[in-house]
């Protein structure tokens, strides 16, 4: 336990930056998730409304419609 203290506090652990990337990757992946889980509910409605169009559109088009 006295070993791992004293690497903490040496200079050797600050300046490492082994695992520096997989810290960036992990933030980029959980600021995607938070983006994806805010823009997706707005895009199905908007899609949502555009299927909806479409089939108006088609039924005023089709026979006996």
């Amino acid at each position: 336990m006295k070993q791992m203290f004293r690497w903490i506090s040496s200079r050797n652990f600050w300046r490492d930056t082994q695992g520096q990337d997989l810290i960036e990757y992990a933030l980029m992946a959980g600021f995607l998730a938070v983006l994806a889980g805010t823009a997706i509910p707005g895009l199905t409605n908007a899609i949502a409304g555009l299927f909806t169009r479409i089939s108006n559109t088609l039924a005023g088009v089709a026979p006996g419609g």
